[in-house]
């Protein structure tokens, strides 16, 4: 009997990058970057966001292909957003305990994007007691380590300890699984191995009880048409140590590969709550597509066997 073919995943990754190319200018920092009743997840979350994936891809594409060229483009049109760091500088100062300015520029930081001043000023804030102090959930806190450890500073906890008090650090029972609950694992999963770079980065007990209940898990996305969440389970299968197996993921793909639309957007639900047709948006799309990208490349590389770039990711975007 012939095996099924398995989905395209560049085709799948590259009509999504071939999307977020063609709408960058909806990924903008304007005035309210910096105001003070700014919505953050409406101007700094995307390009924050589009960072991180960017930066994603091109660890796992070779320079002058398709997917590494346009990823290292949108790289840099975020970067520019925010004035090669300076606006993350001010807002870091205006608001000295927030987390997220750290956090989107680890991404750049990452790809060797710099800004010395921002990161003498948070190299003395993140040794201060009203940082190191906050309270907030265990998967955050895992998240402002890892971002601390991407941009060259000392984490002010161990995340080994932290982990372990966050929802999928307690191997929960499976059916406690629920979309929060999704969304927390896929973020601690990305945080211990660094967007999944180093799969090594999730203990043993956790990488088991993922491989035995990710495909239950991404088979309800699938039926709920959550299209979002089943991309970030799919990358969360391919951060985990050892090469990801297709036979539990292919239904996904393809699925996800039908719910694309023909401009590469795939919205964040398949269906409306009275079940008509979701148009893809901006707002309803770009984070999906996003991940979708990520996922798709991702486990791509990781099925060929693809090193992550190595040093290409580590140098300044040509």
């Amino acid at each position: 009997m012939t095996a099924p073919a398995t989905t395209d995943l560049r085709r799948l990754a590259g009509a999504a990058l071939g999307w977020l190319s063609d709408n960058r200018s909806s990924f903008r920092l304007g005035e309210e970057a910096l105001a003070v009743d700014a919505d953050v997840n409406r101007c700094w979350k995307p390009v924050g966001e589009l960072a991180q994936m960017c930066v994603s891809v091109r660890r796992h594409t070779g320079p002058g292909t398709p997917a590494h060229d346009t990823a290292t483009d949108l790289l840099r049109h975020a970067w520019r957003e925010t004035r090669e760091g300076a606006l993350l500088l001010d807002v870091q100062r205006l608001e000295p305990w927030a987390t997220y300015p750290l956090e989107v520029y680890a991404a750049f930081a990452s790809a060797g994007l710099r800004h010395p001043a921002y990161e003498e000023f948070t190299a003395r804030l993140v040794r201060t007691r009203g940082w190191r102090g906050q309270e907030m959930l265990p998967n955050r806190l895992l998240s402002v380590l890892n971002s601390e450890r991407r941009t060259g500073l000392p984490p002010h906890e161990d995340a080994a300890a932290v982990l372990r008090r966050t929802w999928l650090g307690g191997l929960p029972e499976p059916w406690a699984f629920e979309r929060t609950a999704g969304y927390t694992l896929t973020h601690v999963v990305y945080h211990l191995t660094d967007w999944g770079h180093d799969p090594g980065g999730v203990p043993d007990d956790l990488a088991r009880y993922l491989r035995t209940w990710l495909p239950v898990w991404t088979d309800g996305c699938v039926e709920t048409q959550s299209w979002d969440l089943c991309g970030e389970l799919l990358a969360v299968a391919a951060s985990l140590p050892g090469p990801p197996d297709p036979g539990p993921a292919e239904d996904a793909w393809r699925a996800l590969a039908l719910a694309q639309h023909p401009s590469g957007a795939i919205t964040e639900q398949g269906r409306g709550p009275r079940g008509e047709d979701v148009p893809p948006v901006f707002l309803n799309c770009y984070h999906s597509t996003l991940v979708v990208a990520f996922a798709a490349t991702l486990t791509d590389a990781r099925r060929s066997g693809t090193p992550a770039g190595g040093a290409t990711h580590r140098g300044a975007p040509a």
